[in-house]
């Protein structure tokens, strides 16, 4: 079932709570508030408390070395696709990862980058005959649908991939990785399929196909990590552990898929 504008403001909002940048600026404002109010002994100890709290949560996700090893968590659920030597794939399901929309200075829709990417991992899998179709899989994200099926721009890039429109067919009404999923049953069935998306968002992403009744192998398009966990502090230099932006940003999106994944499993969307 689709979410109403209103829920699905209500759902986009609420992520903003799970944002490390939201903890970080909070921690930081209360440090603010309570070193603008007059001195006593209690007061000061609370702006030490937050302040220390700032610098903590900025190294905790800032940092490049730490966040390496929270996404690799992820991606290394499932380890890269291997080509079976008799494939028996109804079709390549490929999830969108957002677009551009066009503006005063952008002229015209684009998909992302991550869109790109991932159109681009299941055309190849296409060309190399593992599945006789691609679905993908995407519909406009906005609050209240003004812009564009993320999947129609997609299809654009698929047929400059190569990918002829007759083997195309596009889901244009989901906005979550859960409605993929199940408009994506309404189009296929119980079927077996490879299912491409970034490596972090596969666990999230199988799981919830999988509850739909999809025999599903991952493709996992695009990896942050370089190595697993437990190799995460080899050849690491002084750069490592200054914190950056980029770095923030993978935290998030591992914050980011955590969470979802525990809200579809209360909520009985997602099998592990």
């Amino acid at each position: 079932m689709d979410l109403t504008p209103m829920w699905f403001a209500v759902y986009k909002t609420s992520k903003w709570l799970l944002y490390p940048l939201s903890w970080i600026v909070l921690s930081g404002l209360l440090t603010l508030v309570v070193a603008c109010l007059p001195v006593t002994p209690t007061r000061t100890t609370w702006v030490r408390r937050f302040a220390f709290s700032t610098i903590l949560l900025l190294l905790l996700t800032a940092t490049p070395v730490l966040s390496t090893i929270y996404i690799s968590l992820l991606e290394e659920r499932y380890p890269p696709f291997t080509a079976p030597p008799a494939p028996k794939f109804d079709a390549v399901v490929i999830l969108a990862g957002g677009v551009f929309h066009k503006g005063s200075l952008r002229p015209a829709d684009e998909p992302s980058e991550d869109s790109r990417h991932r159109t681009a991992c299941g055309a190849e899998l296409w060309l190399q005959g593992l599945a006789p179709k691609v679905i993908l899989a995407g519909g406009d994200a906005t609050v209240r649908r003004t812009g564009p099926p993320e999947s129609r721009e997609m299809k654009r890039w698929a047929l400059r991939l190569g990918v002829p429109e007759s083997v195309i067919q596009v889901e244009e009404h989901s906005r979550t990785t859960y409605e993929n999923a199940v408009q994506t049953k309404a189009l296929l069935g119980p079927a077996r399929i490879l299912l491409v998306t970034a490596a972090y968002h596969l666990p999230r992403a199988v799981g919830l196909f999988e509850k739909q009744g999809f025999t599903v192998t991952p493709v996992g398009c695009g990896y942050e990590a370089t190595h697993h966990p437990q190799q995460a502090w080899e050849q690491k230099t002084l750069f490592d552990f200054i914190p950056t932006v980029r770095a923030l940003l993978v935290s998030t999106e591992a914050i980011d898929e955590v969470a979802g994944i525990l809200v579809y499993w209360i909520t009985g969307k997602w099998q592990p």
